[in-house]
C-alpha cells in the first residue's frame, strides 16, 4: 500500500514548496518478506537497499498517476524517472529492524538537487513505530541524470527543477 503524505504536494504550482522541515513527499507501506532477513533476524542490509528501492519505485509511479489525474504535463516526470541512475547509497542504522516490524514505512523527500543529480532522503520505522519516533534507519540515494542514447550525464530542465523542488522539505 502506498500513501501521499500531502497528496496535494505534487499538484502545487511549479517551485512552490508544499512540506515541512518534518514531512515526507511519500511514505510507503513496504512488507517485509521471510528471505529479507539474515541468520540472526534482522533484515540484511541488501534487502534493506532493495526495500528502499521498491519504496522509490511506488512514489515515482505514483507522481506521475496524480500528475495524469491532474491534467499536468507528465513528459518531464516520465522523462526524469526514465533517466536516473542510482550513483550512490548510504544507509545509517539506528536500531534494529525485524519481520515482525512489517509493513516498514518508508517517508521519503528530495534531500537537494544539483544540475546534473538530486538526492532522496528516506526514513524507515516498523509498522509498530509512532510517526514521531526516531527512525531505525536513515538514508539517502544519490540519483545521476543520463541522456540515455548518448550514454552521458545532462542537465536537469527547470520544469524537473520545479518537481524536485516540490518534493524537498523547506
Amino acid at each position: 500500500m502506498t500513501t501521499p503524505k500531502n497528496p496535494d504536494s505534487s499538484a502545487k504550482p511549479a517551485g512552490e514548496r508544499g512540506l515541512g522541515v518534518r514531512d515526507f513527499a511519500f511514505v510507503a507501506e513496504v512488507p517485509v518478506r521471510w528471505s529479507d532477513m539474515d541468520a540472526f533476524g534482522h533484515i540484511n542490509h541488501a534487502r534493506m537497499v532493495t526495500l528502499m528501492e521498491e519504496a522509490r519505485i511506488q512514489w515515482l509511479v505514483m507522481a506521475t498517476t496524480l500528475a495524469a489525474e491532474a491534467d499536468t504535463p507528465t513528459g518531464s516526470q516520465a522523462e526524469l524517472i526514465k533517466s536516473a541512475m542510482i550513483v550512490h547509497v548510504e544507509i545509517r542504522y539506528q536500531s534494529q529492524l525485524r519481520h515482525d516490524d512489517s509493513p516498514l514505512r518508508i517517508g521519503m523527500w528530495i534531500k537537494g538537487f544539483r544540475s546534473v543529480d538530486f538526492t532522496i532522503g528516506y526514513e524507515i520505522r516498523g509498522a509498530h513505530a509512532e510517526d514521531d519516533s526516531k527512525p531505525a534507519c536513515v538514508a539517502s540515494t544519490q540519483m545521476a541524470v543520463v541522456d540515455v542514447a548518448a550514454h552521458s550525464l545532462r542537465r536537469l530542465s527547470s520544469v524537473e527543477k520545479d518537481h524536485l523542488r516540490s518534493w524537498s522539505r523547506a
